[in-house]
């Protein structure tokens, strides 16, 4: 893991995604207790991580992805997607290695990642998307001081059934006041 440290936390670092991280994120985007809590319902192969990592996270248009680094070890990824300038919104996605979950990595990941939008893209509101079978996400929202905004019902199919999905969202002034 060569990637350089972009935001440093107590715990973890967010670092710079590099081309000797797409094996291992190929191989963790696939895992079923990754995928069940995301939106990727395919298989994910190495030329298709390869295009991610050209085409989103190494072309910095309008999106940040970084690699979340606990103890010098890979755990996940934390992205801000779809970063609108000019109406000052993004969207806050991450992911956990499976065996890492649990440990509030996730927590401070989001927490350094949320204080990055707002802080240095001047960002004015950020929000997140949690299947509804997906209560752990749901609390790092909430203890972040993120506020269900809405529910698109029945929005995704998965593992047969259909979940609905929560959308969780928090402004510059209520992050400032935390």
């Amino acid at each position: 893991m060569a990637g350089a440290v972009f935001i440093s936390g107590e715990n973890i670092d967010l670092l710079t995604i590099e081309e000797e991280d797409i094996e291992w994120m190929r191989d963790n985007i696939n895992d079923p207790e990754i995928r069940a809590y995301t939106s990727r319902r395919y298989p994910v192969n190495i030329k298709q991580e390869k295009e991610f990592f050209e085409e989103s996270v190494s072309s910095g248009d309008n999106k940040v992805h970084l690699m979340i680094s606990y103890e010098g070890e890979r755990r996940g990824v934390i992205s801000l997607m779809d970063i609108d300038m000019e109406r000052g919104n993004a969207e806050i996605g991450l992911w956990i290695s499976s065996e890492e979950q649990g440990k509030g990595i996730g927590t401070e990941a989001s927490r350094l990642m949320t204080d990055y939008g707002f802080k240095e893209l001047r960002l004015h509101r950020i929000f997140a998307r949690v299947f509804e079978h997906n209560p752990a996400s749901a609390r790092v929202w909430e203890k972040l001081g993120y506020e269900e905004e809405g529910v698109m019902r029945e929005h995704g199919f998965i593992d047969g059934d259909y979940q609905n999905l929560r959308i969780y969202g928090i402004l510059r002034e209520e992050w400032r006041k935390r």
